[in-house]
């Protein structure tokens, strides 16, 4: 089972939104004592934040669905409902969000940075909210948003300030293990390390970390061996230390070659840190040559032949074996001096504000409207964040409701620009996704306004509902019981002329 994940896809959803109320106050004296309907709550809001204390993203790869919880509904006597509980996922820092398409949406760094990632859906209105001067009691109230939800990619990038480089069986995993408590895996065969190592490595009162990156071949920026799984955890590393194997024995190889080899890997290798603001280029990062194995006696050899051409690389170059512990002391003091002196050129980094992830807008009028050619004919689509999330609110069992839908849309201007695009009465039009959308026929010049409502819960610009009012349920109810009534009192009536009985009546004959 995987103890270490660096790169996981997760699916977050908000909690959704509560509807509003639709009440009506009633007390003694006063049976209509006007709307008191509350609103719903909000739905819960989910965000990404960094936490010092964890290391790997294995929670969501075993849990890749994350849900906040919704609003309740809101209730009468202007109670408003409950708000849904936020969810906030821990992630460790140098954690990069990117969208399913692999746009880079967020690079969370600095302990308690937070990027919100979907937004909890707004509780619908109540009825006491929805009054006018002229719709005094409405019947209907707005239904609660569906919370946001997106598909996105975590990729977790060490952030070390040493990385060790070189090819599989070069040592690396050794010598962390030498220098530092790290406990990896060693073994004779290459890519014993299919997972990065950390260790925190002490140098008198200064500490650092050092990252073991699984050994690179040539051709790891294009993929070859596990190259670009873990090239992306040296882009944070401050210092970038070569380990060679001196006591290689493969005679098409040797210090020089193994160098210039993965110099030309990090050349060719892609980082995504260029649209990060903050980050030194690879290429511009100190480098340190770790000559590596130089208790075997042909190391030392190989060591002395390569050291002229070792040499114009101009960077610092010690000799150490991770076994006996050669040459450690010095290595390590070395790294942390360079470590020190990086850290006070570097600016600090503070808790990054919230984040907010929102889609660009779609136009200063709030809305568009284009002519979609489909398999029934054309078909006008009408796009925007307020006529969408209008229809979404509304309850469109309810008349009253449907007519307060139009009143909006026609007060934004959607029937106008609708006439102007060349719509007719009676084309199809349709609000949101092709797939999924709200389809109606357009009535232009329809009469708007809360004057034309006729009883509570009706709206007369509807004609020919099916809809029973309240009125018309009373009428049938009281009709419906006189009938029951008329048919109790015939029964009676037989009974008391004899034309039936009742054997339950008849008493028992001692």
């Amino acid at each position: 089972m995987a103890s270490f994940v660096d790169r996981v896809k997760i699916d977050v959803t908000a909690g959704n939104g509560g509807n509003g109320c639709v009440s009506v106050r009633r007390e003694k004296y006063k049976p209509l004592g006007g709307p008191d309907g509350g609103d719903g709550g909000r739905g819960g809001s989910v965000f990404l934040e960094v936490d010092p204390q964890s290391h790997t993203l294995l929670d969501y790869h075993h849990l890749p669905h994350r849900k906040a919880t919704n609003g309740t509904p809101g209730m009468g006597d202007n109670r408003e409902g409950a708000n849904g509980e936020d969810l906030v996922l821990p992630v460790p820092p140098g954690t990069v969000v990117k969208s399913a398409a692999g746009e880079i949406l967020a690079d969370l760094q600095g302990a308690g940075s937070r990027l919100e990632v979907a937004r909890g859906g707004t509780g619908g209105k109540g009825n006491a909210a929805l009054a006018t001067r002229k719709r005094k009691a409405p019947g209907f109230a707005l239904l609660g948003e569906e919370g946001e939800s997106h598909v996105l990619i975590l990729e977790l990038k060490s952030v070390a300030d040493v990385g060790l480089v070189g090819f599989p069986s070069s040592g690396k995993s050794s010598l962390i293990g030498a220098i530092s408590e790290a406990k990896p895996k060693i073994a004779d065969y290459p890519f014993t390390t299919l997972v990065p190592n950390l260790g925190v490595v002490q140098a008198g009162d200064e500490r650092f970390t050092v990252a073991d990156v699984p050994g690179l071949i040539p051709g790891a920026s294009q993929g070859k061996g596990l190259g670009l799984d873990f090239l992306r955890h040296i882009e944070r590393c401050a210092v970038i230390a070569h380990v060679v194997d001196c006591a290689n024995m493969e005679s098409e190889r040797n210090p020089v070659d193994d160098i210039k080899a993965l110099e030309a890997e990090l050349a060719a290798y892609e980082s995504d840190l260029d649209e990060v603001s903050g980050y030194v280029p690879l290429g511009e990062r100190p480098r340190v040559i770790i000559l590596n194995k130089m208790d075997i006696p042909d190391a030392a050899d190989m060591a002395k032949l390569q050291a002229e051409e070792l040499a114009k690389f101009g960077w610092p170059m010690y000799a150490v074996s991770a076994v006996s512990g050669r040459g450690l002391e010095a290595l390590v003091f070395a790294l942390a001096d360079m470590v020190l002196r990086l850290r006070q050129a570097e600016p600090e980094r503070k808790v990054q504000p919230l984040q907010v992830l929102r889609p660009p807008a779609v136009g200063d009028s709030g809305f568009t409207v284009t002519q979609q050619k489909t398999g029934q004919g054309l078909v006008y689509q009408v796009r925007g964040e307020k006529p969408e999330r209008w229809v979404k609110q509304t309850d469109f069992a309810n008349d009253e409701a449907i007519g307060f839908l139009a009143d909006r849309l026609y007060n934004l201007g959607v029937e106008a620009e609708l006439l102007q695009s060349g719509a007719k009465s009676g084309d199809t039009v349709v609000i949101g996704e092709m797939e999924g959308g709200v389809i109606f026929d357009f009535e232009p010049l329809q009469s708007a306004g809360a004057e034309l409502l006729g009883a509570r819960g009706q709206d007369l610009r509807l004609e020919g509902s099916t809809r029973r009012t309240n009125q018309e349920r009373r009428e049938q109810y009281h009709q419906m019981m006189d009938g029951k009534e008329e048919a109790r009192r015939n029964l009676r009536l037989e009974a008391e002329q004899g034309l039936w009985t009742d054997p339950s009546d008849r008493k028992s004959v001692v």
